[in-house]
């Protein structure tokens, strides 16, 4: 099998700044259905194990995308480190979305893709863009969710919401790194004066694509009720809960095993399968 690994392309989005894509492809001649990853908060594409998910895909024959977002914190120079924090704090989700949208226009070209059959997997706060994009976009007809969100009104509330607004700048801490990652009010602003269109609960409903939603029941992040309430709202979509998995499905970064973790493998496995049925 020819597996090619293309690392670090760099794609421009003249809407926010320029940012890195990878693509996993046999190049074997015939054209595969496109599978894009769409990280999550604090995410990154060449986190944990995400480099061994993408070396499955291609091997189960798809085109598999996975992209840092413009403003997530990492640099074209240094794509694996947060270089960048004010870039952070200034990403929102219409910067996202318009990044998302530059991956599918600029991979649905490649000769190697079947642009019929395009699939968006969103993990966590990513889950929710894809939701999203997914509705906006009919080019896109597969939507899997990884632990994914069931609203993007994630901000903080009551007197931290007030000190937010009259400071103009709130820090969360990556427990990781150990940096005070900040958040600037504009990413709110944003969300407001789009508020409709970041309404993932009418996005879930209104999607057209065949969608399969995965979540671990030990999520210590994104409660597994999200993935339920996900599933009531689009009532043609496969719920598939993973018994005691966490967020990560139990990767983590660094990870240096050639092997993905169990849970991972399992939620790998799972898309591999849905997508092959779904988008014969």
């Amino acid at each position: 099998m020819n597996l090619i690994g293309e690392k670090n392309i760099y794609l421009e989005n003249k809407e926010t700044k320029g940012f890195l894509a990878d693509a996993f492809y046999n190049a074997a001649g015939q054209k595969l259905p496109l599978v894009i990853f769409v990280h999550g908060y604090k995410g990154y594409k060449d986190w944990g194990a995400w480099n061994l998910m993408a070396e499955k895909f291609a091997e189960a024959g798809f085109f598999f995308v996975k992209f840092n977002f413009s403003h997530n914190g990492t640099t074209v120079e240094d794509p694996h480190h947060f270089g960048d924090l004010e870039a952070f704090g200034n990403d929102n989700y219409s910067k996202e979305l318009s990044d998302l949208g530059v991956v599918i226009d600029h991979f649905s070209k490649d000769p190697h893709v079947d642009a019929e059959r395009i699939v968006l997997i969103g993990h966590s706060r990513g889950g929710g863009i894809s939701i999203i994009k997914t509705f906006e976009d009919e080019r896109v007809n597969g939507l899997i969710t990884l632990a994914s969100v069931d609203t993007l009104d994630r901000f903080p509330k009551g007197d931290a919401f007030e000190k937010w607004k009259n400071n103009g700048v709130y820090y969360a801490l990556n427990g990781r790194t150990q940096q005070q990652m900040p958040h600037y009010y504009q990413f709110y602003e944003d969300y407001e004066k789009n508020i409709h269109r970041f309404d993932v609960e009418r996005a879930t409903e209104m999607a057209k694509a065949y969608m399969l939603i995965i979540h671990g029941t030990e999520d210590e992040a994104v409660e597994a009720k999200q993935a339920e309430h996900l599933h009531l709202l689009h009532p043609n979509s496969e719920l598939f809960l993973i018994e005691n998995a966490n967020h990560t499905f139990g990767a983590k970064e660094p990870w240096t095993d050639n092997n993905l973790p169990e849970d991972l493998y399992s939620v790998t496995e799972k898309c591999i399968d849905f997508i092959k049925e779904k988008l014969k």
